[in-house]
Order: structure tokens, then sequence, then C-alpha cells
């Protein structure tokens, strides 16, 4: 699919294996979480732009480089808090914001209960964090209101996605934003859950459901 980068990694496939075993516990949940979202990080991040600039070794000055813009990690809410901590593992210095989304129950359509955006959105480059992208509601009100915040270079981390979940933001928000995943599964049931999927990240993470 167009604009999708699904990340094929050993490691990554062993985190996806553990978060999708109903065995899991949360504890180990959690852990897996995070690290499979530090892996994604490494991915998704591997085409920004980059400055130069001199560092002083203790023998010498050397070339170095950075990353030329600054980086914000936005979680949907609630399972997007648990690839936060992967991402700072490796932008410590990475502004964080939350986008609280929920259905309306009578148009079955999704809104914001909950916003805090980072100061920087407007100059950042900001990765939208959910572990699953099933339908795509979710995901296109997010990246919506964050163009709408002023968010030029977007970016979307999931760890497990659905096809109708990437054509449903493909659609919505043609040529952006780059979509970044663990792995692509079958479709999604009747009942709007992806298959084979992991279940409810939300539940499984925070021991609610």
């Amino acid at each position: 699919m167009e604009g999708l980068t699904v990340v094929d990694h050993p490691l990554l496939a062993r985190h996806v294996a553990v978060l999708r075993s109903a065995g899991t516990s949360r504890e180990q949940f959690r852990h897996a979480l995070g690290e499979a979202a530090a892996i994604l990080a490494y991915e998704a991040t591997r085409d920004l732009g980059r400055d130069d600039f001199t560092v002083l070794t203790p023998l010498e000055p050397a070339s170095a480089q950075r990353p030329a813009r600054a980086i914000a990690v936005v979680a949907i809410l609630r399972a997007g808090l648990g690839m936060v901590d992967g991402f700072l593992r490796l932008v410590p210095e990475a502004a964080i914001g939350h986008l609280g989304m929920r259905r309306n129950h009578e148009s079955l359509r999704p809104e914001a209960y909950y916003e805090s955006l980072p100061d920087v959105i407007g100059e950042a480059t900001t990765f939208v964090v959910d572990p699953m992208l099933a339908t795509g509601g979710s995901a296109v009100a997010a990246l919506t209101r964050l163009e709408q915040a002023g968010a030029a270079d977007l970016r979307l981390v999931c760890l497990v996605a659905a096809p109708e979940g990437v054509l449903s933001v493909r659609e919505a928000m043609p040529g952006l934003p780059p979509i970044v995943v663990a792995a692509l599964d079958r479709q999604l049931d009747e009942k709007g859950y992806i298959r084979p999927g992991l279940g409810d990240a939300g539940d499984r993470l925070f021991g609610t459901g």
C-alpha cells in the first residue's frame, strides 16, 4: 500500500508475537509494547532531515549531525500512552502531547474529549502513536485536529493495522501522512476488531475491559 511501511525485523516480530498471545500478562504486554515502540521509532525517524554541527572531542573538533527539526510525540488516548516511553528512549528531548478520542454512540464517529498539544507542534516533526489502526476513524480525527493546530510534518506510527484503516487514512488525507506499522493484518471483523489482531490494546495495557 502506498505510503505504508511495514517494518520487517526479527526482534520486532518477537515482540509482536508476545503482544498477540492471549497468555501474555499485563506486565509482559507493557514491556513488549514499549520495546516494539522503540524499534518502530527507530524506523519512523530514519528519514528525518539533519543539521550539521561541530562537536569538540577530547582530542579535536569533529563533524556531527542531529535532527534538523524538533520532535513531538502525540499519543491517542488511552492505548497510545503505552508507546510513548519507547519513543523517548530514542528521542528523550521530544515534546509529548495527548489527544483523547472516543466514539459517539449515536453518530458512531470519533470525537475528542481531551487535548494537550506541545507548543512546538507547528515547527516539529510530529509522530502520532496508537497501537491499533482499525477503522481509521480515530487516526483521521487526530491527524485532522493536528493539522488544524498547525502541524505540518505528521507521521502515524501503529503496532498493528487493518487494510481498511490504512485505506481510510489514505482516502481522508491523500499524500499525508507516512504510516509505519509492525504488522498489516488480514481484515476487520463485523465488530470492528482487527483479525488476527491482539485484542483490545487499552484493556490489556491497563487491566480494564
